[in-house]
């Protein structure tokens, strides 16, 4: 059988919410899991059961077009500073990572508290 290209969507979607939920099983200490597209919209996200969400839905849209926005103009320098690893943004309250994979973004919203976070940075590399 031939899979249409809404089937294939569906798939691609499922993989990122399982890359999702394996992301949120890396640490304690980890927040939030999501994937945004090049226009910001959020394809998949999960955040750590129990938890409430430190952001607003409209404040979540703008930090995603943000984010979205940075990733997708970064790229005109990878032909003179190399492929973008990762993205720390460190806040009094969370640190995000921001990491990219075949033209998405990975978002990952982790407690200040933890110590190790090059050890989370290369599981989640592993993961995605």
């Amino acid at each position: 059988m031939v899979k249409t290209p809404s089937d294939e969507w569906k798939d691609t979607i499922v993989k990122y919410r399982k890359q999702c939920q394996n992301i949120l099983q890396l640490s304690e200490s980890i927040r939030y899991a999501g994937v945004i597209n090049a226009y910001g919209r959020t394809l998949t996200g999960l955040v750590k059961p129990d938890l409430k969400p430190l952001l607003k839905s409209e404040q979540v849209k703008n930090e995603f077009f943000i984010v979205s926005t940075l990733m997708s103009l970064r790229k005109d320098t990878t032909t003179t500073v190399g492929k973008l690893e990762h993205v720390i943004l460190q806040h009094e309250k969370v640190i995000i990572i921001i990491l990219q994979k075949n033209d998405v973004t990975f978002y990952v919203s982790i407690d200040r508290k933890e110590k190790d976070l090059e050890k989370i940075i290369s599981l989640i590399k592993k993961t995605i």
